[in-house]
């Protein structure tokens, strides 16, 4: 019997093995629309056995075992797996929201967001879509918690300064940007329109990246097409306007005459105006600066894949006129991108992207004394833009200083330009070998050259003023910067026993930057503007040297910068619950000398995702839910290079045969011993889902940075004040940034018609400096006024930068009030009534203390957006709250002009306690106190639109597969109690921000656009 068994075992046995495999195939479509998806990738889980859905969505895969799991890939669409049990699988895809399954970028690979265990965030192309920003950064003010931006200027291209989770440092807090994997210095090269999504690293897990990376991570990457598609066309036009949000009430004619002649009469002098009757209005300076400007965009990209080989090409051209100076401000950017991807053979995968960038830019005076904002705060109202010649008026001889000036003759006298050529490429071979494991290569290069041509005729703007031109100038000035990135490393990638997912990476890379700086002055030029100039002859310096000028390095003519590095990650999982994962690196920088110039930094994070235990599982509420802890050390080295040694670049004068001669001599002071900043993240977090609707992040962080790189405070006796000489640096302080993070999201489809989401974010921040190591323990900066101390510190026991001035209680009422209180030198009835800190009786310089700081105590974010029909609407807000802000526009010299809040100046006891007198004479008024700082907290509702969608029967007939219209407004209101014209500006100094000497505010903006695909 057992024989016949046996034999009938032997009979049956490739039947069974037949049994336990199979080929499938079949059909992969969108769950939406049911259109075919072509270029899904399908793999069966654990293994990297796969393939991809031709043009007509259709697959097959031989000897795939039953119950085997494949895995259905699409790029924007939620990740499927499907059990093998029949060998026909047709399969439909959701397009992804916020997917667990939403694949994340997190340095040199991806992982799914399930399994991510440190602190990313992700900004998809549609969010981008939905604000259609004229800068990227736009696209990220708000939308992400912990990630906070200000602009440096409202002005056309002007930059933005993009701040992490707090200041870390005094010195670069900028965040590391990789646009497709190379680096770039700010995100103004790219065309919003391009970008298919953006990663932010935000703790530990940036350490991958190394030393650049301490100030967290910006990852951006391009849109590409998809393999086996025909020929797509996107096309997007944007036209608008723009006008200024708010203009600053000021005394008008008749109102600045009769405080002109208070203030005067207060000390004894005679009348400016011995009539004010027939004053009227006078001029309004900042109407006759502020215009409507015109903004438009235009951009287009072509896709197309074939089985092996992905193409994507886009092209866009922005233009911005100024609301202050028109085209005499206005910003011009090209784009050209192309994106390649190829299969060269089975294992091995070839990728590129490619763009070039041209920017045309003109500037006019701002955020500065003397700028064009600041004179059309304090030029008088009684003065006409031009006198009775024709010419433009100009200031009163005396009474209103030596900066103040004309501002529409500052605009006219304006002729400069700045345009810039850069080339970025980033190019990638990758194999896969042995089943498990891939080897990639990756070279990353910008080149760019920057020219500057600025002529300044001859022109008078009044008595002794500091914008004369006597002899008039033109000045070439030119950059050349070359950059790249080598990487190279091996993936090691397997799941043991369906249960053990590893993945291993070790590599290397290689980082250089060289620049050249060159100006050329040359004196006798002459013409109209620009255009017309003739250049007379050079001026070399006035001593018979060049200018050269390198504004990171010292006076370097060339700057050559270098960074080694090595690294590795660990990566592991156990049954998709417990995460793990670690890097360790090895970074090598040329900026620190040979004892210190390598660093070992190492970053964990561990992971547990509670909803896969079997207590949470068939839970109704708790849909996921995962715990994250994430801490390490990274470095920094963001300083000029070759501190640690003596270089000769600086500036001399020799006596040779009795006659003096220019030469070169040793430039900054060096310090052998100076090495890394080191920034230590911690992190703990949590992500839940509820109900499969309501998606919550929770983040409690602590950044420690420790031996900041820092100026030291040094005599004069060893040289630091010679040309071309500085302060050299050392490692003297520590910052400690530490907050809360909470981001909530809801979505809900109420019928096939309509479906909303709603977004909301709060970042808490406290930003305390616990060491200072210089001699005075203080580190000064930023400027006040004219001939006042610097306004800002960093010390410990406070934020960084915060401010430093006088604490007023009041105003002094009566002479009575004066007698009792503490000597105050030329305090009268109707001053600023300065607080007695140390209490010695005597006012003076230290009874100064902390007034305020530029940093936020809380910022946060809203975001709502819902679709009816064919119908689209997005709205947007952002606020911030507890920072201050600095008043620094008014010039309050005699003649100047006065904010309308001198309206309820002190006249007499008790008419006021808030505004002091007005008067000609020595004061301590001017002094920098509490009364120049003012509450910056502001809620902004950032962009608003309205879009429609053509219906399908209509797009049959155009044949195109969208059209869309819309209208949006940007920068539509702001509440704030601040009285300058924009709260949210600043020029982002560690030490010295916050202080607002007229910014150029953020104009508001109205756009008409339309988008097609055909």
């Amino acid at each position: 019997m057992s024989k016949k068994i046996i034999l009938l075992l032997l009979f049956l046995s490739p039947f069974l093995m037949q049994s336990q495999t199979m080929s499938v195939r079949g059909v992969v479509k969108d769950a939406s629309n049911g259109d075919v998806l072509p270029g899904v990738s399908i793999s069966i889980k654990g293994t990297t056995i796969g393939t991809q859905t031709d043009f007509d969505g259709v697959y097959s895969l031989a000897n795939v075992k039953s119950g085997a799991v494949l895995v259905y890939n699409y790029l924007g669409y939620e990740v499927k797996e499907v059990v093998v049990n029949q060998e026909t699988i047709d399969v439909l895809l959701s397009q992804a929201t916020e997917s667990l399954d939403e694949i994340v970028v997190i340095g040199y690979g991806t992982q799914s967001k399930k399994e991510v265990t440190g602190a990313v965030s992700v900004v998809s192309s549609a969010t981008i879509e939905d604000l259609n920003p004229t800068r990227i950064e736009q696209a990220l003010q708000g939308q992400v918690a912990g990630v906070n931006i200000t602009q440096s200027s409202g002005s056309p291209g002007a930059g933005s300064n993009i701040r992490i989770r707090g200041v870390s440092t005094n010195g670069d807090s900028r965040p590391l940007i990789l646009l497709d994997g190379r680096v770039i210095e700010d995100l103004s090269v790219v065309n919003p329109s391009d970008i298919e999504s953006i990663n932010i690293l935000k703790d530990a897990s940036a350490g991958i990246y190394g030393v650049r990376a301490a100030n967290g991570v910006i990852l951006v990457k391009t849109k590409s097409g998809r393999k086996n598609t025909d020929f797509q066309s996107i096309l997007n036009i944007s036209a608008g306007f723009q006008n200024t949000t708010r203009e600053i009430p000021l005394l008008n004619a008749t109102e600045y005459a009769l405080l002109a002649n208070e203030a005067y009469a207060a000390n004894g002098e005679a009348l400016p105006f011995a009539t004010v009757s027939g004053l009227g209005q006078g001029t309004d300076w900042q109407n006759a600066v502020f215009e409507t400007a015109p903004i438009y965009s235009i951009d287009y990209t072509l896709n197309k894949g074939t089985e092996r080989s992905t193409y994507s090409l886009g092209l866009s051209v922005t233009s911005q006129d100024g609301i202050v100076g028109g085209s005499k401000a206005n910003f011009n950017r090209r784009n050209i991108r192309f994106n390649f991807d190829t299969d060269l053979t089975d294992n091995l995968k070839f990728t590129s992207s490619t763009i070039y960038t041209n920017t045309n830019k003109k500037n006019l005076i701002e955020n500065a004394l003397g700028s064009i904002l600041f004179n059309a705060l304090n030029m008088p109202p009684t003065t006409s833009v031009r006198d009775s010649n024709g010419n433009f008026s100009l200031p009163p001889v005396i009474g209103t200083g030596i900066e103040v000036a004309n501002p529409l003759a500052q605009i006219d006298n304006a002729n400069n330009r700045t345009w810039v050529n850069k080339i970025s490429g980033s190019y990638g071979l990758s194999y896969k070998f042995l089943d498990y494991f891939t080897a990639e290569t990756r070279y990353q290069a910008n080149y760019a050259v920057s020219t500057a041509n600025t002529y300044n005729k001859v022109a008078n703007f009044g008595n002794n003023n500091v914008f004369n031109v006597d002899l008039g100038t033109f000045t070439d000035f030119s950059q050349s910067f070359f950059d790249y990135t080598f990487d190279a490393f091996i993936n090691y990638e397997r799941v043991y026993n369906d249960v053990h997912s590893v993945k291993a990476m070790i590599g290397t890379s290689v980082f250089k930057t060289t620049g050249r700086f060159q100006t050329i002055l040359t004196s006798n030029a002459e013409g109209d503007d620009l255009n017309s100039v003739i250049i007379g002859t050079p001026v070399l310096n006035g001593d018979g040297l060049e200018i050269f000028r390198n504004n990171n390095n010292g006076d370097n003519l060339v700057y050559d910068s270098r960074l080694l590095s090595y690294f590795t990650r660990l990566q592991y999982a156990y049954d998709s619950k417990y995460l793990f994962s670690a890097v360790l690196r090895r970074d090598g920088s040329t900026n620190f000398g040979p004892k210190n110039k390598f660093g070992f930094f190492p970053t964990a994070s561990l992971g547990w995702v509670a909803s896969e235990e079997d207590f949470l599982q068939d839970s109704d509420i708790i849909s996921f839910l995962k715990l994250r802890a994430s801490y390490g050390i990274i470095g920094n080295d963001r300083i000029p290079g070759f501190r640690f040694v003596s270089v000769l670049n600086g500036e001399a004068e020799y006596v040779f045969d009795n006659q003096l001669a220019q030469g070169i001599a040793l430039g900054p002071i060096a310090n052998p011993e100076i090495k890394w900043e080191e920034q230590k993240p911690l992190d703990i977090g949590v992500d839940l889902e509820l109900f499969d609707k309501v998606n919550i992040t929770m983040d409690y962080f602590k950044k420690t940075t420790e031996d900041l790189l820092v100026s030291a405070q040094t005599s004069g006796i060893i040289g630091v004040a010679a040309p071309g000489s500085s302060v050299p640096v050392v490692n003297a302080g520590t910052v400690v940034n530490s907050g809360f993070e909470f981001a909530i999201g809801y979505r809900e489809s109420i019928s096939e018609d309509f479906d909303f989401n709603v977004n909301y974010n709060f970042t808490t921040l406290d930003n305390n400096v616990t060491f200072v190591g210089n001699s005075t323990g203080i580190i000064e900066g930023g400027s006040f006024g004219v001939g006042q101390d610097p306004p800002s510190r960093m010390e410990a026991g406070f934020p960084i930068g915060y401010f430093y001035g006088y604490q007023t209680d009041g105003l002094f009422q009566t002479q009575a009030d004066v007698n009792a209180h503490a000597t105050q030198t030329n305090a009268a009835p109707g001053d600023l009534r300065f607080v007695d800190v140390n209490g010695d009786g005597v006012i003076d310089a230290d009874d100064r203390t902390y007034i305020g700081d530029p940093i936020a105590d809380v910022t946060m974010g809203l975001n709502l957006s819902f679709n009816y029909k064919n119908f689209d609407f997005n709205a947007y807000a952002f606020a911030s709250l507890g920072n201050e802000i600095v008043r620094n526009y008014e010039r309050t010299l005699p003649l100047t002009n006065r904010a309308t809040y001198f309206l309820d100046r002190w006249t007499g006891p008790g008419t006021s306690n808030t505004v002091p007198r007005v008067t000609t004479g020595a004061t301590g008024n001017n002094l920098f106190s509490d009364f120049f700082v003012e509450d910056g907290s502001f809620l902004r509702l950032q962009s608003v639109q309205l879009g429609y969608s053509v219906g399908d029967a209509a797009l049959e007939k155009l044949q195109f597969n969208k059209l869309r219209f819309y209208v949006s407004a940007s920068n539509l209101f702001t509440l704030t109690k601040y009285k300058g014209y924009d709260p949210t500006t600043s020029n982002g100094a560690p030490i010295g921000g916050g202080i607002d000497q007229g910014f150029y505010p953020s104009p508001r903006t109205f756009l008409f656009g339309m988008n097609v695909n055909f």
